[in-house]
């Protein structure tokens, strides 16, 4: 299950679960989200990458998250632009309580725009 949360459906987020260590993500790109320059602003970016990699780890039945981010590193490669971004998020590696995560963003003709790293800590 997904987690649920009034950010992520403000957002319009939608969900894929590839397999047990890989999870995509799709944000609709809104006129909100684009900052002075004309691109995709860098915190919506982030966010997506966040809360790919976040869905990582299964909700519990209520929907709530089961791990926190500790750590996130963000790097712009290309001005996001257009109408969609996808984030395809990975596990790399599950400890007892930290699992290390990353994330790659994609725009509408697949073109890499963003990386991200993130290590969350699980109960």
């Amino acid at each position: 299950m997904f987690i649920k949360q009034p950010f992520d459906e403000f957002l319009c987020f939608e969900y894929k679960k590839v397999d047990d260590n890989h999870v995509q993500v799709k944000l609709p790109i809104q006129e909100l989200f684009i900052n002075s320059a004309g691109i995709v602003h860098g915190g919506i970016i982030s966010s997506l990458a966040d809360v790919a990699m976040s869905n990582l780890l299964p909700a519990n039945e209520n929907g709530i998250q089961q791990a926190v981010t500790v750590d996130l590193q963000v790097s712009f490669l290309k001005p996001a632009t257009g109408k969609m971004l996808e984030a395809h998020a990975k596990i790399d590696k599950k400890g007892k309580t930290l699992v290390h995560t990353d994330c790659a963003i994609f725009n509408e003709n697949e073109e890499l725009v963003a990386k991200a790293r993130g290590i969350l800590f699980c109960k």
